[in-house]
Parts: C-alpha cells; sequence; structure tokens
C-alpha cells in the first residue's frame, strides 16, 4: 500500500498570500491566553482551598469570566480578517463553485483514500474478491467553514482530507494541517476527476450505479470458487474519484459515491483560475472586481 499524503504545508505558498500566510501562521504560534486564565485560576483555587480560605473560592468562581475574557483577548491577538468584495464574473463563479461543492455534500458515499495498492499475487487477489487494486479510505466531511484564526464575510466550502483541510476562498485554496496554513493558487492547483469500479462490501449508498457483480472468493475464470462454503455475490459500484495536487506538495484523493459530481466541481474551478485581483495588503484585506 502506497500512502497518498500531502507534503509540508509551509511548502504551499502562493505569491499574492504570502504576507497573509505570514500573519496567520505567526498569529497561530502565539499563546491562548483563554486556556492559561482558566488553569492557572483553577490550579491557584485548588492549592488554596486547602487552606480554607473564601478568597480562593470566589477566584474559583471567577474563572468562567477569566476564560471570557481571555477569549475576547485572543480574538484580537490571534485573527486574521479578510473582507471580500465580490462582483461581476468573480462572484458568479464562486457561487458556481459553491454549487458544484453543495453537489458533493449530498453525496450519499464521501470518503478520503489514505492508501492505495495494485494487487499482484493471486492469493491477495482472492481474498479481496477480485480487485486488481486495493485501497484504505475512511468517510470524510464536506462542510462551509473558515480556520480557526481567519475572520472574513464569506465563509468558504471546507474539504476534510486527512490530516488536512482544504478551503476554497475566491481567490487561493488555503491548506491547515492543524497546525500550519499553507495556500494553493486556483493556476497552481491540478485537479483530476476518474470513474473508479469499487468492490462494495458494506452499505451501498443510495446514490450509487450497480454496474457488476463479483465473488467474496472468486476463481480464476471469475465465478465463484466452490471451496469456499461462504462465498457471497458482492456488488461492484460506480464511483467518482478526485484528486488534488500541486506542484508545492499538495497530495489528496476523495471519492463520491455518485458519479459526475467530481467532474463539476472541476469545471467550476477553471473560471477561478483567471487572475482577477491583486496581492492582498498586509492588513488581510481581499478586494476582488470583475
Amino acid at each position: 500500500m502506497i500512502e497518498v499524503e500531502s507534503g509540508d504545508v509551509l511548502e504551499m505558498r502562493n505569491e499574492a498570500y504570502q504576507d497573509i500566510l505570514d500573519d496567520m501562521n505567526t498569529k497561530r504560534k502565539q499563546m491562548h491566553f483563554a486556556p492559561m486564565f482558566f488553569w492557572w485560576t483553577l490550579a491557584v483555587s485548588i492549592v488554596g482551598a486547602f487552606t480554607v480560605d473564601v478568597g480562593f473560592v470566589f477566584l474559583f468562581m471567577l474563572s468562567p469570566l477569566l476564560w471570557g475574557i481571555g477569549r475576547w483577548l485572543d480574538s484580537y491577538r490571534r485573527t486574521t480578517v479578510l473582507f471580500y468584495d465580490l462582483e461581476g464574473s468573480v462572484q458568479s463563479s464562486f457561487g458556481d463553485m459553491t454549487a458544484a461543492f453543495d453537489s458533493l455534500i449530498a453525496a450519499r458515499g464521501k470518503w478520503h483514500i489514505e492508501a492505495g495498492g495494485a494487487v499482484t499475487d493471486i492469493t491477495t487477489w482472492k481474498r479481496n474478491a477480485g480487485a486488481s487494486y486495493i485501497i484504505r479510505k475512511k468517510p470524510t466531511k464536506l462542510k462551509y467553514a473558515l480556520p480557526r484564526e481567519v475572520k472574513s464575510n464569506i465563509i468558504p466550502p471546507a474539504l476534510h482530507v486527512g490530516k488536512q483541510i482544504i478551503y476554497f476562498l475566491p481567490d487561493v485554496a488555503l491548506v491547515d494541517d492543524g497546525i500550519k496554513i499553507g495556500a494553493v493558487g486556483y493556476s497552481d492547483l491540478q485537479l483530476r476527476s476518474q470513474d473508479s469500479r469499487f468492490i462494495e462490501e458494506g452499505k451501498i449508498p443510495s446514490d450509487a450505479k450497480v454496474v457488476g457483480h463479483t465473488w467474496k472468493h472468486p476463481n480464476k475464470s471469475g465465478g465463484p470458487d466452490r471451496r469456499f462454503k461462504v462465498n457471497p455475490r458482492i456488488p461492484i459500484c460506480l464511483y467518482e474519484a478526485l484528486q488534488l495536487r500541486s506542484e508545492s506538495g499538495l497530495n489528496e484523493l476523495v471519492e463520491f459515491s455518485k458519479s459526475g459530481v467530481a467532474t463539476s466541481f472541476i469545471n467550476s474551478i477553471q473560471p477561478l483560475r483567471l487572475p482577477t485581483i491583486d496581492a492582498p495588503a498586509m492588513s488581510g484585506i481581499v478586494e476582488m472586481t470583475e
């Protein structure tokens, strides 16, 4: 099995977003006041409780207030603001992209493919229902969200791909691994879709198309191997895979139960590849016009 995973997100640096990325990553490294205030208050209160000092009990009661104050301070110190003024064709293109993303969300089955490998021996082939290629995948999430340190007047599509989350902003795709944030411009984002025939041993998604059947343990001719007493017939479903790559290190693969939705999403990205904005200012204010 060959792992399908991206490289270091810090290597993913879009030229127009360099200053904003530096700002985001610097703020992400700053200390969180909210948990610091809370745990300091809790620790002092517990120690003080052994002295039977009423003042320490009062301090413990103030811990939620101090937590709130810490959250308020963090919201100013650790937040990057992105403001988008979408007009004309840019607004229309971003709307088309979100509509295509809604179709991805609507797919009944959504998976992130973690690893894959070709079947090269007969024993593995028999144990995997005659599959020529096997993959390891897990259900994934698609939603509308922003990185935790970012505030904006728009909420972009967000695709979870294992340890990373890809945020599809109007002008760039942010890649967040939970510690650092990178950016891939749409002109550098390589997208490819492909139909995939998947031997489905689990529950068949309601929108999946069954295109054939095989056996849990097939023989060389493709029929059931009679040596196995328990050898059920298994459906083959037509799914669609979406690959996301970039020269800077992005490498992710997701799969959907409904064929055609990934192709529509790729087509909706094409208009966003055109250069439509100037480099963002250090303040994090971005203006997009036709």
